[in-house]
């Protein structure tokens, strides 16, 4: 089967150090036959990182006119990418576009609804490169949890601690540090949420604080929440840019007959008194294009539909909302 004839919409540092080796290492499944870049000696740097030649586009509309390009990598800004998004399936291309779905619940909304019926029109893929859904030991995590296997959830806690600073490439883009959006707390806040629902499942409430502690790292850098999930459980959800430490403090979960400690890579759990351990490789942007691949090719759903991602920035935006208010509130409902 032919190669399924990608362009890549932004070649900053995500695609350059992320999309585009997980594409090359996925062999046969994409050839880049285009990138998208404002600046078109980004675009060429990105291209010299291929083993073909791709054509160099500065305006994205003409991009998407290109009859042979099936399917587009969305490699851009938060606020930009829900007009790129819709723009791209009117144009009839299947879409994989980057986290957050949506810089807001209410743009998000809007945006899915209109996806929808373009999506159903014409046998569209849309789905959201939200990798952390493809970290092997969240998801098992998540399986033993639904199965039982600690008995009933009671507890949850997850700290974070992350310094942002010029030493991150991160931090060097711009546009996350310009105020258009709620900055880290979204772009990085709805990875961890993404994990937290995968693991736990969904959050029915929240009490959260949020502050910004640091001038360079607007509007917050720092929050924190107690949450109550639809299982009854409890817990505690703890995330800042503003500082950092030098070890993961990885993921708990406590149940009535055990209990489990969870990091991208191993698994521990402790059940009726005897402990197990699970180590995970894997390369979490790879498993996404794969699943973008097969289901442009096969079809069948991704495992990161946009619904989901819109559901990891409900929760997110419910944590805001409570510490603005200073109340307890529900995420908003994504159906």
């Amino acid at each position: 089967m032919a190669p399924i004839r990608l362009a890549l919409l932004g070649s900053g540092v995500f695609a350059r150090d992320a999309h585009v080796p997980a594409i090359l290492t996925l062999g046969d499944v994409f050839e880049v036959a285009a990138i998208y870049s404002r600046r078109a000696e980004n675009a060429k740097a990105l291209a010299a990182q291929l083993p073909y030649p791709a054509a160099i586009y500065t305006d994205v509309d003409e991009l998407l006119k290109k009859v042979d390009v099936e399917a587009v990598d969305i490699i851009m800004p938060i606020a930009l990418q829900p007009g790129v998004v819709e723009a791209s399936l009117a144009a009839g291309k299947h879409v994989i576009s980057e986290k957050p779905v949506a810089p807001d619940v209410a743009s998000g909304k809007a945006l899915l609804a209109r996806a929808n019926q373009m999506i159903h029109g014409h046998s569209l893929v849309w789905m959201v490169a939200e990798q952390f859904r493809y970290f092997e030991a969240y998801r098992t995590a998540g399986v033993m949890l639904r199965r039982g296997d600690i008995g009933r959830s009671l507890q949850f806690s997850w700290v974070i601690s992350e310094a942002m600073g010029p030493d991150n490439k991160s931090y060097r883009t711009d546009w996350r540090r310009d105020n258009s959006f709620c900055g880290f707390i979204i772009d990085g806040g709805v990875h961890y949420l993404a994990v937290i629902r995968a693991i736990m499942g969904e959050v029915e409430s929240v009490m959260a604080y949020a502050t910004q502690v640091r001038p360079d790292l607007p509007p917050l850098d720092t929050l924190s929440a107690t949450l109550r999930f639809e299982n009854g459980a409890f817990g505690v959800f703890t995330l800042t840019f503003a500082a950092g430490t030098s070890w993961n403090s990885g993921i708990h979960v406590a149940g009535e007959r055990g209990a489990l400690r969870i990091s991208e890579d191993r698994l521990e759990a402790t059940i009726n008194g005897a402990p197990s351990e699970q180590l995970f490789s894997d390369n979490p942007v790879e498993a996404e294009l794969a699943d973008f691949g097969r289901a442009i090719r096969q079809g069948g759903n991704t495992q990161s539909p946009p619904m989901e991602a819109l559901k990891d920035v409900a929760v997110i935006e419910a944590m805001l909302d409570s510490a603005r208010l200073g109340c307890q509130v529900q995420p908003a409902r994504i159906a």
